[in-house]
């Protein structure tokens, strides 16, 4: 039960009993929960600290709301790993997910404008913009600059499904040997959330990744921008996923 004198709000309180709940099974994936007049009378609560509580969790991903219908438990979120050459389209395929890849921006070697954290700024490098789409849904947009020394010819290549790790392997004889990444939330500008799908307002993950190769450090540099509302995305650590 819900403890008035707690420093926790009631509505923190009963998110993280429905959310023990869901976790538990006893609500199933796509099940029902009780309608919030109900939850109000048996928590002895005011229903607008019933829907305080459910926004929480639908905030999380936990619920999800249909109007006319109620309030329904969401089906886990399919983990997906960042860490790849390939961006994560390997990693979905791996899953058995439909992907296909929509080039947004041709390939072209151009100069790269200022930048701390770009390796390339302020010099040229092949730079290409592509949106990943799985079961025919946007899920993110992934620009990458490459070095313009380790890659050459590479503007000749149809990068559209392709995958780039797969590239750099068997074209260019290169794997990564380390990497790192970068994570925080932020915002897409119009073009990004209009080729995701979403409004400016919605939060997405960026992520700023770098790459080394035994030719040259930083020698893959991408940055994604992630919609997080259908995927889970993860790093394994202690190396590199194999693209």
């Amino acid at each position: 039960m819900l403890n008035p004198q707690s420093p926790v709000p009631l509505y923190h309180q009963l998110a993280d009993i429905l959310m023990t709940e869901i976790t538990a099974g006893e609500y199933l994936p796509g099940e029902k929960i009780l309608p919030e007049l109900k939850l109000a009378a048996e928590y002895q609560i005011g229903r607008p600290t019933v829907r305080q509580a459910i926004d929480v969790l639908v905030n999380k991903g936990f619920l999800i709301r249909k109007r006319g219908s109620g309030t329904f438990v969401c089906s886990p979120k399919q983990e997906v790993d960042l860490f790849s050459l390939d961006g994560t389209g390997t990693s979905f395929r791996k899953k058995g997910f439909d992907v296909k890849t929509r080039i947004l921006k041709k390939i072209c070697l151009k100069p790269v404008k200022k930048d701390k954290e770009n390796p390339f700024a302020e010099n040229k490098a092949y730079y290409f913009s592509r949106l990943i789409l799985v079961e025919q849904s946007p899920v993110l947009i992934e620009d990458l600059y490459l070095h313009p020394m380790l890659f050459p010819g590479i503007e000749q290549i149809d990068l559209k499904d392709c995958s780039l790790s797969e590239i750099a392997q068997n074209r260019y004889y290169m794997k990564p040997l380390s990497g790192r990444q970068n994570f925080r939330i932020g915002y897409a500008d119009k073009n990004r959330a209009g080729n995701l799908n979403i409004s400016k307002s919605e939060p997405i993950l960026i992520v700023k990744r770098f790459l080394n190769f035994s030719q040259a450090d930083n020698a893959v540099y991408s940055e994604l921008y992630c919609r997080t509302d259908q995927y889970v995305f993860s790093q394994t650590i202690g190396g590199l996923a194999n693209g």
